[in-house]
């Protein structure tokens, strides 16, 4: 087997706090608990087995000599040399002759040749291959778009090559990312990275509709389960998987048999072409295997989880084929009680279609996915993995829970009036890596031992000491915290099993062993991770790897002096040690380098080469790697079995840190700019708020609007010339909506809201080729979704309707749509060009007309020129004709502008009817507006009993006032 050089990736500096007796140039200073060097040294593969026995973590059970002998024989059989390195030459032949064979799984099954159906086995629970049971997966989808990790290696699954199915796409390799732990902290990217594997099934019958789905992260170990009742669009699977963007897809085989697949898996289909969709045995779709697994599984913290899901069939169903699924491509099986499991139900939080999630961009700018400029972008300032996952996630899903939401506004605002805790929290945070991942590798057992296993457990390990290190720091700076959350989570940082697994690491880890950057300073970490005279081989594998770095950097001094060079040493990943040079001030003999210096590079100002003899001195370097890591992974084994009974307590940190990760981050944009923190009320009010996307991209502050919805009036109609700011006003609001709702403060002076369980959009105008959609079909669909899923809490924002189809039937479909919108109490807001529109505000008293008003500037030459203010103002547009105005100037022929002007007067001459209100309308509109500001006031109204009379007398004479002028006003209905 291949040995890699080390953990991590990228060049680091020096190994920091690392001393020896024999300082290395420009290696930094081995560690300090290195024992003094013997020589002569007796070589690492003559050493006997350690006498202690293997402990067996879950892991094959294998002595010493036996794992040598088979790493020996697999190196042969690969072309390896003996001392591991593999001959390029060969290892390159052996690459394109694996390439053409049948796929090999990680289980070590390979499927049998022929075009038949092909059977697969997953592993059991334990490493015993003759206890496996039998698993057939028929691929109907594979991506060559698929991504695996940055630092995870690519398994291949075994997949049937036949398929029964119509529809279902052709049958191909499936390749799942192996999680491997990142020590990247950062979260500034906000590319999303697909982890995520989803099991669905619908019921048959009579419980058609029903569907269950369960979600497992790759690199978090969280099951979630979720149940609902679906109509025939299938709105909320799709939303839900959208949210959950999945690596791959788990279906029943039974979904796409005969033929033809169901309306469910149809639409995955068309919905999911980028994501792997696999289907499985309707068999293992089992709900007493999925209840048996989760009562294994379940962590005690959550078990409470079992009361919510056994009568939840579909949901289990799904859980016991993901997990055996997820065991079978992983090669691996999850400890007992080691998984968060989570039931979370759809009338937990708001939902936003992907449609709508599109059109908003809260998580990918449509003009360029790579760009930032979304919402998620404005208030992404995490500073953790787990903090970024969890900000996404709650874009997504806003919740709907005001006591939750205002929880999190209080610690928000504690934030920002404590700048001392803002920064010292901050600063901790910043340095946890990703809880997440570490607890989802500490918890996994794989079946098979190898060199990266070994190296894995060991660097996780010293990623879990340095975790648990910033426990106590993080609790101290939340002690005086004051917010009933931060206050939570300071208690729950005060479980002893934190410091119980810390001093357990600490008798078998030096106290010095930590993250740091760097691949060779995280290498000298791992290798001196175990506390000396613990494991006297291990001692001597120690001494036998400082022997041959020292030997390396004289070896490289040696060089240096002999050609009168200033050579470097350096060290990759990779190519392991190797010599730079600087190309400034390098005079070469006969103007090459000497012909001893191999595999030359040039990376901008420098050389970098090899030699002979440093090649082989690598290989001797990984070989005492090899034997460092097997010697410390039995140590290592050892002490998670006695620290895995209070490893559970992470997942409490792992929620603590994500969280107030997300809430540093939501402090951090109110200090960029001016934000509020929003109310909640039965009203959206909110007094000069911006567009939190367009605020962070414009050069200058953009122009603020006010708002106003409320029973009263919840039906906002809204005109305007083109390009006067109609779409970016109702996305403003629609962003403010989510903004408020996930629980921070809003781009505003002043904002209250009404909590919206649903948000919808139904902006642009683009056909659809895909779906063989034109125009106008596009927004049919889009406007049935919305109508078939309308509640009396919904937020809706239309920006054009009806204008793929002729001026008449576009106009008579948008009234039949408002007056089928009016019947609900949501709150819509309809942008338009359609100005026939604005007089159902004379037969709805709770419409109400707003317009964006520009002006004109006679220039020079004989055009108007339109001046955007992008002021919102009351009432209809009296702009006529904007579109031939902005069609004027620009590059249009004048001849033509002239008879469109024409024909655009003689066409409105006829089909333009001027309604004016009658004095019943004017007063039956009076007597709404008292109603619902009486109804007001009661449910919201804060004010003293003498201020309360005086806006009850002020109501009055208002009142009567419009009465006056409704008997006053005159009794035509149209003209000319």
């Amino acid at each position: 087997m291949a040995a890699t050089g080390g953990g991590g990736s990228g060049s680091g500096t020096p190994g920091l706090g690392a001393r020896t007796p024999t300082p290395t140039p420009g290696l930094g200073p081995p560690h300090p608990h290195l024992p003094p060097p013997r020589r002569p040294f007796t070589p690492v593969p003559g050493l006997p087995p350690p006498s202690a026995p293997r402990y067996a973590f879950g892991l094959l059970e294998r002595r010493r000599g036996t794992r040598r002998r088979e790493g020996e024989a697999a190196a042969a059989a690969a072309g390896t040399s003996s001392s591991g390195r593999p001959d390029s030459n060969t290892a390159n032949a052996t690459a394109s002759a694996s390439g053409t064979r049948g796929p090999r799984t990680a289980s070590g099954f390979t499927p049998s040749g022929g075009s038949g159906a092909r059977e697969s086995h997953f592993g059991d629970k334990s490493s015993n291959a003759g206890n496996r049971s039998q698993f057939t997966i028929a691929s109907a989808h594979s991506s060559s778009s698929l991504k695996a990790f940055d630092e995870s290696k690519i398994r291949k699954t075994p997949v049937s090559t036949t398929s029964s199915s119509r529809n279902a796409r052709p049958a191909s390799k499936l390749r799942t990312p192996q999680t491997a732990h990142s020590v990247t902290s950062s979260s500034a990217v906000s590319v999303h990275v697909a982890s995520v594997i989803v099991a669905v099934v619908e019921g048959r019958g009579l419980a058609r509709g029903e569907i269950g789905m369960a979600s497992l992260d790759l690199k978090t170990p969280e099951l979630i389960l979720s149940q609902f009742a679906d109509n025939t669009t299938y709105a909320k699977v799709i939303t839900k998987l959208q949210i959950l963007s999945p690596l791959e897809i788990i279906m029943p085989n039974t979904t796409c048999d005969k033929g033809g697949g169901t309306k469910l898996f149809t639409l995955v289909t068309e919905n999911f072409k980028n994501v792997a969709l696999s289907t499985v045995q309707r068999k293992y779709f089992n709900e007493t295997k999925g209840l048996e697994y989760i009562e294994q599984l379940c962590t005690p913290e959550f078990s409470t989880v079992l009361m919510e899901v056994q009568m939840k069939y579909y949901s289990l169903a799904a859980a016991a084929a993901l997990l055996k699924y997820v065991e079978f491509i992983q090669n691996m099986v999850y400890a007992p009680k080691s998984l968060k499991v989570i039931f979370k139900g759809s009338e937990q939080t708001a939902m936003i279609d992907s449609t709508s999630a599109q059109h908003l961009e809260l998580t990918i700018n449509n003009r360029d996915p790579r760009n930032n400029h979304t919402l998620y972008g404005v208030l992404n300032y995490t500073k953790t993995a787990g903090g970024s996952r969890r900000l996404r996630s709650n874009i997504l899903e806003p919740l709907v829970d005001v006591e939750t939401i205002t929880t999190r506004l209080d610690c928000v605002q504690e934030l920002l009036e404590d700048e001392d805790l803002f920064f010292s929290l901050q600063s901790v945070i910043s340095r946890f890596l990703d809880t997440d991942h570490l607890l989802s590798v500490l918890v996994q057992i794989p079946k098979q031992d190898t060199i990266q296993a070994a190296e894995s457990k060991i660097t996780n390990l010293i990623y879990l000491k340095h975790t648990l290190e910033l426990v106590e720091p993080l609790q101290e700076i939340l002690k005086s915290c004051k917010t009933p959350l931060l206050k939570a989570y300071c208690s729950s940082l005060g479980d002893s099993r934190f410091g119980l697994i810390l001093e357990e690491i600490k008798t078998v880890i030096n106290d010095d062993t930590r993250y740091i950057k760097g691949c060779l300073n995280m290498r000298t970490q791992k290798c001196y991770a175990v506390r000396p005279n613990i494991n006297e081989f291990l001692d001597i594998a120690r001494r036998t790897y400082a022997e041959i770095v020292d030997d390396v950097a004289g070896m490289i001094v040696q060089l240096g002096e002999k050609y009168n060079l200033p050579l470097k040493t350096s060290f990759s990943t990779s190519r392991g040690f190797f010599i730079l040079l600087s190309c400034e001030g390098a005079s070469f003999p006969n103007g090459q380098l000497p012909s001893e210096f191999m595999k030359v590079t040039v990376l901008k100002n420098s050389y970098n080469f090899t030699t002979a003899d440093l090649i082989k001195m690598n290989e001797r370097c990984q070989e005492s790697l090899r034997e460092i890591y097997h010697m410390t992974y039995l140590v290592v084994c050892k002490l998670l079995a006695e620290i895995y009974k209070h490893i559970h307590c992470l997942y409490k940190l792992s929620d603590a840190v994500s969280m107030l990760d997300m809430l540093l981050s939501f402090a951090h944009v109110c200090t960029l700019s001016d934000y509020v923190r929003p109310e909640f009320t039965d009203t959206l009010a909110i007094k000069q708020g911006c567009h939190p996307i367009l605020e962070k991209i414009s050069m200058e502050k953009p122009v603020a609007n006010n708002t106003y919805i409320s029973d009263e009036n919840n039906f906002i109609i809204v005109t305007g010339p083109n390009m006067s700011g109609k779409s970016t006003y109702l996305k403003q609001i629609a962003l403010c909506q989510i903004i408020a709702q996930i629980g921070s403060f809003v781009p505003a002076e002043y904002a209250s809201f009404r909590i919206a369980d649903q948000i919808f959009t139904r902006i642009g105008v683009d056909d659809d080729i895909e779906t063989n959609s034109s125009t106008f079909m596009k927004e049919m669909k889009e406007i049935t979704y919305i109508m078939h899923n309308v509640t009396d809490k919904s937020l809706i924002i239309i920006d054009e309707l009806g204008r793929g189809t002729s001026t008449e039937e576009g106009i008579g479909v948008c009234h039949a749509i408002c007056e089928f919108l009016l019947s609900f109490k949501a709150f819509t807001l309809f942008a338009t060009h359609f100005l026939e529109i604005c007089q159902l505000d004379a037969l709805y008293p709770n419409v109400e007309n707003n317009h964006f008003e520009v002006q004109h500037n006679r220039s020079t030459g004989s055009y108007n020129k339109i001046i955007y203010t992008y002021v919102l103002s009351k009432g209809c547009t009296q702009e006529k004709n904007y579109g031939l105005k902005a069609a004027e100037v620009s590059s249009l022929p004048p001849s033509i502008v002239l008879d469109a002007k024409d024909i655009a007067s003689h066409i409105t001459k006829q089909i333009w009817r001027k309604q004016r209100n009658t004095a019943e309308s004017v007063q039956q509109r009076a007597m709404h507006h008292l109603a619902t500001r009486l109804i007001q006031a009661a449910r919201n109204s804060c004010l003293d009993p003498d201020r309360l009379r005086m806006y009850l007398t002020g109501l009055k004479k208002r009142y009567e006032a419009e009465c006056i002028t409704a008997r006053q006003s005159p009794q035509t209905d149209t003209s000319h």
